[in-house]
């Protein structure tokens, strides 16, 4: 039986002409970047090399660009680094981000409460859109961080982080903004000059690059100190010897994915729509979580709930069917407690225990969609039937 992989928010497979760019590292220049012999030389040649590429793709210059273990470094390195780096200027301590943010962004803040910061998480509407009323009755002169996430990981709602920087830096100029871009990237225009960011943070394993490195952007001159200390790797702002060859494997993934981006997420969200539209009229009482207008939330994402189903029992029977899906946030696989994204959006925590995830790639096809329109409603009968429902 052929598996059908709908699980691309968790990672995507890696792309083989990004590993064809990640080989040299491993056999040619596999040297110490930091080293002056010949081999560390080359590695560092070849570091520079993927660093520029990276830049030039975000609109950037290369100074402004830190490499990163992946998506939950630069979120802490973000948030971590600029709040730390604000109050010792006497700039405030207060941080605001939205309910809905991922655990990495959301678990660094309130550790930053524990050590004496004031934090307020700003609702959504039910759609998960970020309430930019709320944002902007809670800046203060106090304000010094704002981490709002360009696209949603479980639900895929794109937020206006145009907008959140704009009544931001309108109501306090020093406050910096960071945005966790680590599923938007790809699917939609995620450059610093178009959002208006400070801080920005990817990770390469989510675009068909591999697991382990990612970037954290860093506007020139925004008020920052490291995460990682003990050594002046990516000048004194990340210590650590670099991972070049994962560095290369990003390089080339964010590459492919800005080429062949209009592409791409065509023919993904063509798919996905099939799902949006069709499934609900398939299968009763299923509840759209997320925008159901298809320009709300990125391309490749389509999420629901079942009423009166067990969402765990739902993900299992589809395994069983050769379907790997999810029921949101794969780093919260085997909680217990509902989705804190599908509760801040109001939905009850009976149904939010029902949800489904189906986050689609550039190898799925149309056949595939037919096969899962064709599978979900029987399990989900299945599963009503034998509760009772």
């Amino acid at each position: 039986m052929e598996r059908i992989y709908l699980d691309h928010a968790a990672t995507t497979p890696p792309d083989p002409r990004v590993i064809e760019a990640m080989l040299p590292m491993y056999t040619t220049y596999w040297g110490n970047p930091s080293s002056i012999s010949l081999e560390g030389q080359q590695a560092h040649h070849a570091l520079d090399a993927s660093r520029k590429l990276c830049a030039d793709l975000l609109g950037v210059s290369t100074r402004e660009v830190v490499f990163t273990s992946g998506g939950t470094e630069g979120d802490n390195a973000a948030i971590r680094g600029a709040a730390l780096a604000q109050r010792s200027r006497g700039r405030g301590s207060h941080i605001i981000t939205s309910a809905i943010e991922h655990h990495a962004v959301l678990h660094t803040v309130e550790q930053l409460e524990r050590e004496g910061f004031r934090a307020t998480y700003l609702p959504v509407d039910a759609d998960g859109v970020v309430d930019l009323d709320a944002l902007e009755a809670a800046m203060t002169d106090e304000t010094t961080v704002v981490s709002v996430m360009a696209a949603n990981n479980e639900v895929g709602t794109i937020q206006p982080i145009a907008d959140v920087v704009r009544i931001v830096k309108a109501r306090n100029p020093k406050a910096v903004v960071h945005t966790d871009a680590v599923q938007a990237a790809g699917a939609i225009d995620i450059s610093p000059k178009t959002l208006g960011v400070d801080l920005l943070s990817i990770a390469a394993h989510k675009f068909y690059g591999p697991k382990g490195v990612g970037l954290l952007y860093i506007r020139n001159r925004t008020p920052w100190q490291p995460l990682i200390l003990g050594g002046s790797h990516e000048k004194e702002r990340r210590a650590g010897t670099e991972f070049v060859a994962g560095i290369a494997g990003l390089a080339a993934a964010m590459k492919l994915a800005w080429d062949e981006f209009e592409q791409r997420n065509a023919r993904v969200s063509a798919l996905r729509n099939r799902l949006l539209f069709e499934l609900p009229e398939r299968v009763p009482d299923t509840v759209i979580t997320g925008p159901t207008d298809p320009t709300g939330r990125i391309s490749n994402n389509f999420s629901c709930c079942f009423r009166n189903v067990e969402g765990e029992s739902v993900l299992l029977a589809l395994d069983m069917a050769g379907i790997a899906a999810s029921s949101g946030s794969a780093c919260t696989t085997g909680a217990l407690e509902p989705s804190h994204v599908l509760t801040a959006m109001g939905i009850d925590a009976d149904l939010a225990h029902a949800s489904l995830r189906l986050t689609l790639g550039t190898d799925n096809t149309g056949e595939q969609i037919d096969y899962v329109l064709e599978t979900i409603p029987g399990i989900v009968a299945r599963l009503r039937s034998l509760a009772g429902g």
